[in-house]
């Protein structure tokens, strides 16, 4: 009896009830079926190039779909048929707002995930999600509790309750949050700026002003080095960015500078053949390319050549191997050319000690105990 007196109230006739039950169950049935000929479409656009990330994140999103929420917007469009009283009609308008920005969220919340996931392991190297970094999740999170904040702060405005103070509350803790744990913050937004800006990563072998190390592991406040003589090092985040930041990993060429010298009396014309001699064993070598060398300094203890040259692959045991053959050459050509690499002589003159002239009389008085370390006969 009371849902019939509550229908009554509502002056709602049978036909136009019927009809928008009809409306509903079409309404159900129709987004149904328009999504899943839209993620058939998805997939074998997915499946005819393998690299369409639009499609794959678009398709993995309409996964989302909440059931309940389209049963929801169903019944929705079919009250929309129905002739309600004012107040009714505010209470639908609610519950649009409601229904469809929930299924907006969800579809924010996974397209967030989806998207991250996929550019973090493009362009980071990562080969699967779980292998995917704690600062990576943390970037998810952190968008994601965003989008429903602002979902929840945007159904309260919509339902006529006033937000502002509740907003500014929130930043006033807010505040009061970072200024007490301001260091550990510092140390997570480093780690935010490792994981988007991407100075070095897991495995590069990095070196600063105070330390160097392959890197182990970038967390939320810490990353760790593992050093080449095996220890391990941890290092703040915040820190180490404060710090200029050499990545070796990434090295492509090396750019070697090195300096010979020689007796300053080697004479002129084979002092002159050394270059050319230089440029001929260095340009030997594969993945070298020899620059210059110059006679660079003439002082009275020596004579200096520069010679530069630029190895083509960063491997560390080439730039060894080639350093190495380098200065062997070196030795030997100046074997062969008779310069001598020994420093120049150094004359040390020797002067006898002047003669101690006698103590007068009166200083051998007033200083009687000095007269035992003189020598005999002053």
């Amino acid at each position: 009896m009371e849902i019939r007196a509550f229908i009554a109230s509502l002056d709602i006739t049978l036909p136009n009830a019927l009809f928008a039950l009809a409306l509903a169950v079409f309404s159900f049935v129709a987004i149904h079926s328009l999504l899943a000929l839209f993620r058939r479409r998805l997939d074998r656009l997915s499946e005819e190039r393998a690299h369409r990330p639009v499609a794959e994140v678009l398709h993995k999103t309409l996964g989302r779909t909440s059931n309940l929420v389209v049963f929801a917007t169903s019944i929705l469009i079919g009250l929309s048929a129905l002739d309600l009283p004012a107040p009714w009609n505010a209470r639908v308008s609610h519950l649009w707002f409601l229904t469809l920005g929930l299924q907006l969220a969800i579809y924010l919340h996974s397209a967030i995930k989806v998207t991250a996931r996929r550019y973090f392991q493009v362009h980071g190297g990562v080969a699967s999600d779980s292998q995917v970094t704690i600062a990576h999740t943390l970037i998810i999170w952190v968008l994601q509790t965003s989008v429903w904040v602002i979902f929840a702060l945007a159904l309260l405005a919509n339902l006529g309750i006033n937000i502002s103070t509740f907003v500014a509350s929130l930043g006033i803790g807010g505040i009061a949050i970072a200024l007490a744990v301001q260091n550990v913050l510092g140390d997570l937004f480093a780690s935010l700026s490792i994981a988007i800006d991407k100075p070095f990563e897991v495995g590069d072998f990095i070196s600063t002003s105070n330390t160097s190390g392959t890197v182990e592991k970038v967390g939320l406040k810490t990353t760790r080095l593992r050093a080449s003589s095996g220890e391990q090092i941890i290092v703040s985040n915040a820190e180490l960015l404060k710090d200029t930041v050499s990545n070796f990993k990434r090295m492509v060429t090396r750019r070697i500078v090195f300096n010979l010298r020689a007796h300053p009396d080697t004479p002129p014309s084979a002092a002159a053949r050394v270059p050319t001699a230089v440029a001929e064993f260095i340009g030997r070598h594969e993945k070298v390319r020899f620059d210059r060398a110059h006679l660079a300094k003439y002082t009275q203890d020596y004579i200096e050549w520069e010679i530069i040259y630029t190895i083509l692959d960063a491997e560390y045991d080439l730039y060894m191997d080639t350093q190495q053959a380098v200065i062997l050459a070196s030795m030997q050509m100046f074997l062969d050319l008779g310069i001598s690499t020994a420093p120049r002589a150094q004359q040390l003159l020797l002067q006898p000690q002047a003669d101690t002239p006698p103590l007068p009389d009166d200083a051998r008085t007033r200083h009687p105990a000095s007269l035992r370390s003189l020598p005999k006969g002053t």
